[in-house]
């Protein structure tokens, strides 16, 4: 199960945009300025020094992920999935819900 956490209610660093977890480990994401953010980095259980990922290039489209020492041999499945989460956060402050998903296929 994974556990949603919103960090915008009572943040007190502005620029931590919200937290997402993988079941095991909570992340914490986190943009780079106030204004215009080139880039945001998620970090491994509250500790700003575990960075996990960063993500920049935002404002030019020009995207780029670094992997932190301990996540470059991340499967890229979990790697895939850590990136959308953390966009998710980036953007919306949060994870998406979990809950069913409908398809239509025509």
């Amino acid at each position: 199960m994974r556990e949603e956490l919103s960090a915008r209610q009572g943040a007190q660093d502005p620029l931590t945009r919200g937290r997402f977890s993988d079941g095991q480990r909570q992340f914490t994401v986190r943009a780079s300025s106030a204004d215009v953010p080139d880039s945001f980095q998620v970090y491994s259980g509250g500790d700003p020094a575990d960075i996990v990922v960063i993500v920049s290039g935002l404002a030019s489209w020009n995207l780029r992920a670094t992997w932190g020492d301990g996540w470059r041999s991340a499967g890229a499945e979990w790697k895939s999935w850590c990136k959308d989460q953390a966009f998710m956060v980036f953007y919306n402050g949060r994870p998406p819900a979990s809950g069913n998903v409908r398809v239509c296929n025509g």
